[in-house]
């Protein structure tokens, strides 16, 4: 038997679950901006006591690791890594595209499967799934346009979706093979079975080395200042 505590904090949404195998126990999320700070550590307390669970029955915790929000990733990443710290209990991470694809995919073939989370101006998070969650495209940082969208030609069924999707969907138009999934948002209860099953295969984390997988180095505007005298 396996009680974990998985956690979701890669983008807007804040999410907790906790999972009994491949069973959702229970699940907690908000979707109000990076409220991660103040909601996180309560959401999880609260499922905690709300299911007569004390915090040392976990067998682990698992946490989706990016790509997505900088700040957000952090935030969730060093709680999962404190728990496991201080119950001596296994990190399990999951890829934040992967756990997207895991809320919709289906068993038809020749069906794949497109997440795009947002970055920059006209810039996504992405990659390319098939229908048993195999990677056909690597995680990637790409700058959607007339020119990339090629690439996808080659899928005779293909879906998008995220919130990346949103803002190149006129791009993506021009591919017949199309399909466009909205509202769809990385939340803690997709990752269930995918945390469930790494830990039947004890693919763990080093808790020493395990950082958020950021893909891209995070970049601080600083403002100019004019006149300063020390």
């Amino acid at each position: 038997m396996a009680l974990i505590l998985n956690i979701e904090t890669a983008t807007t949404v804040c999410s907790v679950s906790i999972s009994k195998n491949e069973n959702l126990i229970a699940l907690k999320e908000i979707d109000k901006g990076f409220t991660h700070a103040e909601n996180l550590h309560v959401f999880i307390d609260e499922l905690l006591k709300q299911n007569n669970i004390n915090v040392k029955q976990l067998n682990a915790v698992s946490v989706s690791k990016g790509p997505g929000s900088y700040t957000g990733l952090r935030i969730g990443v060093s709680a999962a890594k404190g728990l496991c710290y201080a119950l001596n209990i296994p990190l399990i991470s999951i890829n934040t595209l992967q756990v997207m694809t895991n809320s919709i995919k289906n068993k038809n073939e020749n069906t794949f499967f497109c997440p795009m989370l947002d970055a920059r101006r006209m810039e996504v998070y992405t990659a390319v799934f098939d229908e048993d969650l195999n990677e056909i495209y690597n995680t990637e940082a790409l700058i959607v346009d007339e020119n990339t969208v090629i690439k996808y030609k080659q899928f005779s069924n293909i879906y998008f979706f995220g919130d990346g999707m949103l803002k190149c969907k006129q791009q993506l138009s021009i591919l017949p093979n199309a399909n466009f999934i909205e509202e769809i948002k990385p939340s803690s209860k997709s990752m269930i079975s995918l945390s469930y099953s790494k830990f039947v295969n004890k693919q763990f984390e080093d808790l020493v080395n395990f950082e958020p997988f950021y893909l891209k180095d995070f970049m601080i505007g600083i403002k100019k200042m004019k006149d300063i005298t020390i």
